[in-house]
């Protein structure tokens, strides 16, 4: 089983590099589908012991939600605003994936030197854990655009999302759906309010609205 664990923190690996040097919109949005329907797994694979039903469900609706509704509330923001790519980002697309390598470099001996509560099912999920999170607040500081925000924002909670998952023997069911719902709410306003902002300024570009004045 910890093969199949192993692979799915391989690929969520590769799946950030690939956010980190990526600047079509529709593309990002794709990749972080694709990551969080892989996310949908560790559940099952961390209890593969006992398939109770609320693993089950909590797959399938972190799949659901991850993979098909917020992705499609993006799609949704990229049409209204007409924008399909990131320009000009704040941090370079070859820097982005330099400084990638360099925080992957940084989780790994973070993670080998944290002390866990509980054996865990995979040296790498720690540090795979915390590299995805540092993706994700990356993200959220380097680039322009309001939506590559939003991606920014998902990207780090697939971590937080990683971490716990994967150290919690037995996570209590209401907490982790009170965790989706709270990632959809925010999903879901923060689509509503990108729309708003391009309706009323003709743009997504966070750098030009600190020179909003009354």
């Amino acid at each position: 089983m910890n093969v199949w664990i192993n692979s799915v923190l391989a690929f969520l690996v590769l799946m950030n590099l690939l956010l980190l040097g990526h600047s079509r919109l529709r593309a990002s949005i794709r990749l972080v589908a694709a990551q969080g329907i892989v996310l949908g797994l560790l559940p099952l694979l961390s209890h593969a012991g006992a398939q109770a039903p609320r693993f089950v469900f909590l797959a399938a609706a972190s799949m659901v939600l991850k993979g098909i509704v917020f992705p499609a509330l993006l799609y949704r923001a990229v049409r209204e605003t007409k924008v399909s790519r990131e320009m000009e980002p704040f941090v370079g697309y070859s820097l982005s994936i330099g400084i990638g390598v360099l925080l992957l470099g940084v989780s790994l001996w973070l993670g080998s030197r944290l002390p866990l509560p509980s054996p865990v099912l995979s040296p790498l999920i720690v540090p795979v854990s915390l590299f995805t999170i540092l993706v994700g607040l990356f993200l959220l500081v380097s680039r322009k655009k309001a939506i590559t925000q939003v991606l920014g924002y998902l990207v780090l909670e697939n971590g937080i999302y990683t971490f716990g998952v994967a150290l919690a023997l037995e996570p209590p069911l209401l907490v982790e759906l009170g965790v989706l719902l709270d990632v959809f709410v925010a999903v879901f306003v923060m689509g509503i309010t990108i729309f708003h902002i391009q309706r009323e300024f003709d743009h997504i570009d966070i750098d030009r609205l600190k020179v909003l004045k009354d």
